[in-house]
């Protein structure tokens, strides 16, 4: 390595270094102002697989934080699923956990049982969102009975509005979520689905889907 190539890296190195530096100053001087906290709204939503798995990531946070939460299925029950057991059997102290629905309507072919389930899953979610104890509620699938209208979007939007406590977090997922929902929302975010492999055949598949 010649001294012309050194020195070349080197002006290189100071110059990535300077860059940087402007950079860090001007993001830490954007996150100066960043001082508010707030029960956040949030809504994952869209075709992509993805919504719920990232829902139960920031449950999982708030155990890790010794932080209680909840979680109301909506939807899913006719199955056992990896989060749900392991809450379940090592985290219920901290994270109530209620499957209320029973599977899709084309499982259950009963659509007046399949509104009754909803609506009964969206007074539980009501009684843990208004349960200060509990910094964050997960609605699994709640935008799958808003869009069926198995339960009222006007009074999802009038409840988040008007009886969430101020700092509690609740997650909503489920495609299709009502452009209402997202304008009330704080957080809203769209998963796009890109290739999938059950269109390739691949069935759902324990560890990754459940």
């Amino acid at each position: 390595m010649t001294e012309e190539t050194i020195a070349t890296g080197e002006t290189d190195l100071a110059r990535h270094a300077e860059k940087m530096a402007k950079k860090k100053a001007a993001r830490d001087k954007i996150m100066a102002t960043k001082t508010g906290e707030k029960g956040l709204i949030i809504v994952h939503t869209g075709k992509g697989k993805g919504k719920s798995s990232a829902a139960f990531g920031m449950i999982f946070r708030h155990i890790a934080h010794g932080k209680k939460c909840a979680v109301v299925q909506f939807i899913k029950g006719a199955m056992s699923t990896g989060e749900r057991d392991l809450i379940l059997k090592h985290f219920s102290d901290l994270c109530e956990f209620h499957t209320m629905g029973e599977g899709f309507t084309w499982e259950t072919q009963d659509k007046a049982r399949d509104i009754a389930m909803a609506k009964a899953a969206w007074e539980k979610a009501k009684e843990l969102i208004r349960d200060p104890a509990n910094s964050m509620v997960l609605l699994d699938e709640v935008n799958i009975a808003i869009r069926y209208d198995y339960i009222d979007l006007a009074d999802v939007l009038e409840f988040l509005a008007t009886e969430k406590p101020p700092m509690t977090h609740v997650v909503l997922t489920g495609r299709n979520a009502k452009d209402e929902l997202i304008e009330l929302a704080d957080l809203v975010t769209e998963m796009e689905l890109v290739k999938h492999p059950f269109r390739s055949g691949i069935k759902a598949q324990i560890g990754v889907e459940y």
